[in-house]
């Protein structure tokens, strides 16, 4: 799937991907200043949240001389203990005001009140004060967690005022005190490093997202993490996983020579290197360390002629059946061949056909099999060539091999190869039985990535490229990737290290990639990006400024434009910046 670059990159012009000046994104993000547009976040716990806090937070500390008797306010369970003194709002005997002056009552200190009370029942109200003492005390949860005073501030109580005349009656029977839990739960830290200012931005579309600590693996922020939604070329992680656990990280693709049936014919038989370079041996293209086809043919004209002395070679065959079926996706713009981002998939080519094998964004052509097939010629001569097969058995004259697996994934990944990504999928796909046709990519990658022990069932594979509208994958199933990518579990280090980085290299060095505000995170972002008509995605690891390490994976799908794209590192930009603090609000 492509990934367009600036207008000062090569193959840029189309207007879609010009972004205006308000694409670029101006905020401030702190614990104590959120995000502009961000509402403040309550600090307070979940439990506190669940009490009226305008009626028991905002009151002043009470005094002995305040009171006569002083008991819990109606919170939780304490709400009505005892015979009267701890009392809820269903006692005869109405609170006064929280905070509310009230003087002495004279019958507090007479033999008709409180003490005449605990003479006449001193069991009945020794058991009230014990179970009142438990529920402030040992059911935390219920007392102290529930009503926690700030600094300088008392916890909340309520005033009772007792008459002198009355005589509370204790309840008829009162209730069990409530067992302690057998262990007190984790402290979990509150996080309150808040991006809600930045979700509504109408240029995500349809926003997607799931970020997970990479230390711990605990969920930090989500929305909407577990649909399958389209990829773009996110999708080339999976294919590279998948390939690293199935045909491992040195595989190499192999272009051969071999003698043909007839005397003077030899036979080009492709394996499946589209990055076989037809410069001559000295000059570097697109893909650094290429296999070159001027070897291979002096390899091949020698071995040829030491078994032919006297006879020239006449004609060539040119063999590119180790990839059958269509080679061009059913739901792939033919424009893309033009705008240099993708080229017929065949088994057999040079350069993945580019018109200029130096420039990444080089037109391709319709006849992948001919340009090369013309270009091997040209080193015999310029003898005719056909399309064909290599007869069984046939006798090897020469080989050439590409660079390892380890190599074609960062150069698949950076700069977002698609024609390269189809070349190991479909690998994949034969290394596994599963046929060398496109369509057997849809079970090839699922299928390669059960290793890691990851539920595939909700993944659609469509192509190795992520250039089909037809991929969909939950982000939920990238950041559980990206959590093994990230340990370099197996050979996925060979991924976490052929990552694009923002503002250092490939598809998020462009000059539309994390500018302006968002400048802040380059160096700090390993992720691949994504961009096809119907969705922008970004799947990675960020290096937050408090030192941690986050998983992350945005989309943005549906009514979208390149403007997703700095919505998106916006986003991103934040996630950085809280670090480990990010709150999921």
């Amino acid at each position: 799937m492509r990934e367009k670059p600036p207008s000062d990159k090569p193959g840029s012009g189309d207007d879609d991907w010009t972004l205006s000046g308000d694409d670029e994104a101006s905020w401030l993000l702190s614990e104590s200043e959120p995000i502009d547009g961000a509402e403040p976040l309550d600090t307070r716990s979940q439990n506190e949240g669940d009490r009226p806090e305008d009626a028991l937070m905002d009151e002043p500390p009470l005094t002995a001389e305040t009171a006569t008797v002083v008991a819990i306010a109606p919170v939780a369970a304490a709400a009505s203990v005892g015979a009267g003194l701890i009392t809820g709002p269903d006692d005869q005997t109405p609170l006064a005001s929280v905070g509310t002056e009230e003087p002495p009552h004279p019958a507090a200190h007479r033999t008709g009140g409180i003490g005449a009370l605990f003479a006449r029942h001193p069991r009945t109200w020794l058991v009230a004060a014990s179970v009142a003492a438990f529920a402030v005390f040992g059911s935390g949860a219920v007392a102290l967690g529930a009503a926690v005073a700030t600094p300088g501030q008392a916890a909340p109580f309520a005033i009772v005022d007792v008459d002198e005349t009355a005589t509370p009656t204790p309840t008829a029977s009162t209730p069990p005190p409530r067992p302690l839990p057998a262990t007190e739960a984790p402290a979990s830290a509150l996080r309150s490093c808040s991006v809600a200012g930045l979700l509504g931005d109408s240029r995500f579309g349809t926003l997607q997202a799931q970020v997970l600590d990479a230390a711990t693996g605990e969920l930090l922020f989500e929305r909407d993490p577990s649909t399958a939604s389209q990829t773009a070329s996110s999708m080339k992680v999976l294919t590279a996983a998948a390939a690293l656990s199935v045909l491992g990280p040195d595989f190499r693709a192999q272009t051969r020579v071999v003698a043909g049936s007839e005397s003077g014919t030899i036979v080009l038989v492709g394996g499946g290197d589209l990055t076989l370079t037809r410069l001559p041996t000295g000059q570097e293209p697109v893909y650094t360390g290429a296999a070159h086809l001027d070897e291979l043919a002096s390899k091949a004209k020698a071995a040829y002629d030491a078994a032919n002395p006297g006879t020239p070679v006449t004609k060539i065959v040119l063999d590119s059946t180790y990839f059958s079926g269509k080679t061009w996706g059913d739901t792939w713009p033919a424009t893309e061949r033009a705008a240099g981002w993708l080229s017929h998939i065949t088994a057999l080519q040079v350069d993945a056909d580019r018109a200029n094998p130096q420039v990444f964004l080089s037109p391709r052509g319709d006849d992948p099999i001919g340009r090369a097939g013309s270009a091997f010629a040209s080193y015999f001569g310029d003898v005719p060539t056909e399309l064909g097969s290599a007869p069984a058995g046939a006798a090897e004259l020469a080989s050439v091999s590409s660079q390892p697996l380890s190599v074609l994934i960062p150069q698949a990944l950076i700069p977002s190869d698609n024609s390269l990504a189809e070349m190991i999928g479909r690998h994949l796909a034969i290394a596994q039985g599963l046929g060398n046709s496109i369509d057997a990519i849809a079970a090839a990658i699922p299928q390669g990535l059960a290793k890691y022990g990851i539920d595939t069932s909700a993944l659609r594979t469509a192509d190795a490229s992520g250039m089909s509208r037809n991929n969909a994958v939950p982000p939920e199933y990238f950041t559980k990737l990206f959590l093994k990518i990230h340990a370099g579990e197996g050979n996925l280090a060979i991924i976490r290290d052929g990552l694009p980085v923002a503002g250092e290299s490939g598809t998020l060095d462009y000059s539309n990639r994390f500018f302006g505000a968002n400048a802040v995170a380059r160096g700090h972002v390993r992720a691949k990006s994504g961009s096809i008509s119907s969705a922008y995605t970004l799947t990675g690891m960020i290096d937050a400024v408090d030192g941690s390490t986050l998983i992350f994976a945005i989309y943005a799908t549906g009514n979208v434009g390149s403007g997703a794209r700095t919505a998106i590192d916006t986003l991103t930009t934040g996630f950085y910046k809280c670090g480990a603090n990010l709150s999921n609000t």
